[in-house]
């Protein structure tokens, strides 16, 4: 469907649900999609690679998916975490309302999906997951990455899984040079043709 779902809040074409069986967190669930979205047939391989790769979210406190999609991250850290608030942000509205029923079919009632502006800005976040959109362009990616992650908490941890052909390292360098030395910033592994990208906050007033 091209890159509509990267731009569009409201996605051309009609929203047709239909069921999706997927595993999250090791079991096979009963979800919804449509069309519209990234990847809505399955769980995408960076994703994938991700939530194989990551520890397990901050067990409390707010955790963060940048770039929700249908859930399968905010759901699987909402999964994970009972005990945290997840937020999962997205600019299509498709998208959303998705996540908040595959949230609601799985009882996480500590899912909120909304767009990035309805997030309040005061907010920190202790874990942050995401399948980033890299295919946006440079300067939207830049833009939204350094929306959200200088807005972890002290002690807070980002993970980001990038193709390495669509610039994991030079990502890795422009992100440690962008949020300097008050920020961890690390290639945590690799995986097939996909990198998992560190980041930690070193202390309050990074």
């Amino acid at each position: 469907m091209g890159s509509d779902h990267y731009f569009s809040s409201q996605p051309s074409g009609p929203e047709v649900r239909r069921p999706l069986r997927v595993t999250l967190d090791g079991v096979e669930r009963t979800l919804v999609t449509s069309g519209g979205i990234f990847s809505p047939d399955a769980i995408d391989k960076g994703t994938v690679i991700l939530l194989d790769e990551v520890p397990d979210p901050s067990p409390a406190g707010n955790l963060l998916d940048i770039g929700c999609g249908w859930g399968p991250i905010a759901l699987t850290m909402a999964l994970k975490s009972p005990g945290a608030r997840v937020y999962a942000v997205d600019v299509n509205e498709r998208c959303l309302a998705l996540t908040s029923d595959n949230a609601a079919a799985l009882g996480l009632a500590n899912v909120t999906a909304s767009r990035p502006e309805d997030v309040d800005a005061d907010l920190r976040f202790d874990t942050i997951w995401s399948n980033p959109p890299i295919r946006i362009g440079k300067d939207e990616l830049h833009a939204l990455l350094l929306l959200w992650l200088p807005r972890l908490a002290p002690q807070g941890t980002a993970w980001l899984v990038v193709q390495k052909n669509l610039g994991a390292d030079s990502l890795q360098k422009w992100i440690a040079e962008q949020l300097g030395s008050g920020y961890l910033v690390s290639r945590h592994s690799t995986a097939k043709s996909f990198r998992i990208l560190k980041i930690v906050r070193k202390t309050a007033d990074a």
